[in-house]
C-alpha cells in the first residue's frame, strides 16, 4: 500500500512561526486547481498497479478554498488512482474556515478524518503566534465536525509558546480531551529562521519559556494524555485505540508515497530503485510547467541500500513500538540488531534503546534525545 499527499498552499494569513510553502493570497487558486488535476493525470499511468490506502490534504488551509474544491479534487483522485475502499482520507482544517457547510461537503465527498489546527486554547497565546482563530472558533468547528458526521478527529496542540505556562498547556489538552477527540498531535514549537517569530525572539521582543520549563511542560502534558486514555504511538502523536494516523504511520515505516502540489515530496520504488524527488517550491513554475505538459519535479535521487536502511531506522525509531525486526529483515535481508550491533549495544548500555525478539525501540530517555541516538547509527 502507499500514501497520497496533496498540498494546498493557500491560507488566510501565515502564522508567525510558519515556514511552510503557503501564501495568504488566493489570486492563483483557480490556476493551481487546474495544475493539480493535470499533475494527477500525468501520474495516473505510472501509478497503475499501486493501491493507495491513505489520502491526505495538507496545507496551507484546505478548508479555506472555494466550496467544492476538495470534493472535485477527491473525485479526480479516484479517477486517476486506485484508492482502497477503506482508505483513510484526511483533510486539514483551521477553525475559522471549518464551517458546518464545508465540513458536510467534505464528509459527503468521502473525507473520513479531520485534523483541526487548534495549537492553543488560550486566546492570548494564539494571538502571540499569529493565529486568526479563537478558542470559541475551535469549539464551534469541533461541534460542526460532529454534526457533519466526522467521528475521527485530530487536534494539533503546541507547547513552548510565548507566554505559555504548564497550566495553560494542560488546559489546552484538557479542552480537547473533554471533547473526546480520537487523536491529538502535541508538539513543541520550533523556531524557524526567516519567520517573524524567529526575528522577534532573536531581537528580544518576544520571550519563549525556558527550555527546562518547556521540557517539564511536555512531560506533564504527555502524562495527562496517558491518564485520559490517549496512547503515545509516536514522538508527538497520541490516539485512542484504533485511531492512530495511518498516513503518518506509512511515513514512519518508510513506505511509498506520492506527493502532489507545490513543494510536495515523494518516495517510490521505481524500476527496483528506492527513489525520492520533490516538486518545485515556486508557484509560477508549478503552474506554468504543468500548463506546458511537464512535471515540475526537482532533485530526483536514487537512494542506495545503506541509506535506505538508515532512513528506515531514523523514521522507525520515531514510533513508540520501534522497528519490527522481521519487517526490516524482509525488506533488507538482515536483522537490524545484528547489522547495527555496535550502535545497538552502545545505546542499550546508555539506557536509550531496548531490544526484544520482535523489535528494537527507543526508551523514554532515547526519545528525548533521539538525534543523539541516531548519530550512533549514522556513524556506522
Amino acid at each position: 500500500m502507499a500514501g497520497l499527499y496533496i498540498h494546498i498552499p493557500f491560507c488566510k494569513r501565515k502564522c508567525r512561526y510558519c515556514d511552510f510553502i503557503s501564501f495568504p493570497d488566493f489570486a492563483h487558486e483557480d490556476l493551481y486547481f487546474v495544475a493539480l488535476i493535470s499533475e494527477m493525470r500525468k501520474y495516473a499511468p505510472l501509478m497503475r498497479g499501486r493501491a493507495f490506502d491513505t489520502v491526505f490534504f495538507g496545507g496551507g488551509t484546505p478548508t479555506a478554498l472555494k466550496p467544492g474544491r476538495i470534493a472535485a479534487l477527491l473525485d479526480e483522485v479516484r479517477k486517476c488512482f486506485d484508492i482502497s475502499p477503506d482508505a483513510e482520507i484526511t483533510c486539514e482544517a483551521n477553525p475559522e474556515s471549518a464551517t458546518e457547510e464545508k465540513l458536510r461537503e467534505l464528509y459527503s465527498a468521502g473525507v473520513n478524518r479531520l485534523s483541526i489546527g487548534l495549537q492553543s486554547a488560550s486566546d492570548a497565546e494564539l494571538s502571540a503566534i499569529g493565529r486568526i482563530h479563537t478558542r470559541e472558533d475551535f469549539l464551534r468547528a469541533a461541534e460542526a465536525a460532529r454534526k457533519a458526521g466526522f467521528t475521527n478527529i485530530n487536534a494539533d496542540v503546541m507547547h513552548g509558546l510565548p507566554g505559555q505556562t504548564q497550566e495553560s498547556y494542560i488546559g489546552s489538552l484538557r479542552l480537547v480531551s473533554e471533547l473526546d477527540l480520537t487523536h491529538i498531535s502535541s508538539y513543541a514549537l520550533i523556531l524557524e529562521e526567516g519567520t517573524p517569530l524567529f526575528d522577534d525572539v532573536n531581537a528580544g521582543r518576544v520571550t519563549l519559556p525556558d527550555p527546562d520549563d518547556t521540557a517539564d511542560m511536555e512531560d506533564a502534558g504527555f502524562e495527562f494524555l496517558a491518564q485520559k486514555g490517549y496512547a503515545r504511538y509516536e514522538i508527538s502523536n497520541f490516539a485512542k485505540p484504533g485511531f492512530a494516523c495511518r498516513h503518518n504511520l506509512n511515513y514512519w515505516d518508510n513506505g511509498e508515497y506520492l506527493g502532489l502540489g507545490l513543494n510536495s515530496h515523494s518516495a517510490l520504488r521505481l524500476k527496483g530503485d528506492w527513489t525520492r524527488f520533490r516538486n518545485t517550491d515556486r508557484l509560477d513554475e508549478y503552474i506554468n510547467e504543468l500548463g506546458e505538459g511537464k512535471l515540475p519535479v526537482r532533485e530526483t535521487r536514487k537512494i542506495e541500500r545503506d541509506e535506505e536502511m538508515f532512513e528506515s531506522v531514523m523514521l522507525g525509531l520515531r514510533k513508540i513500538e520501534g522497528i519490527s525486526r522481521a519487517g526490516f529483515a524482509r525488506r533488507f535481508g538482515v536483522d537490524p540488531v545484528e547489522h547495527y550491533a555496535p550502535a545497538v549495544t552502545e545505546l542499550e548500555l546508555d539506557g536509550m534503546l531496548e531490544v526484544t525478539e520482535e523489535s528494537m525501540f527507543l526508551t523514554k530517555h532515547g526519545l528525548d534525545f533521539q538525534n543523539e541516538a541516531l548519530i550512533k547509527f549514522m556513524e556506522q
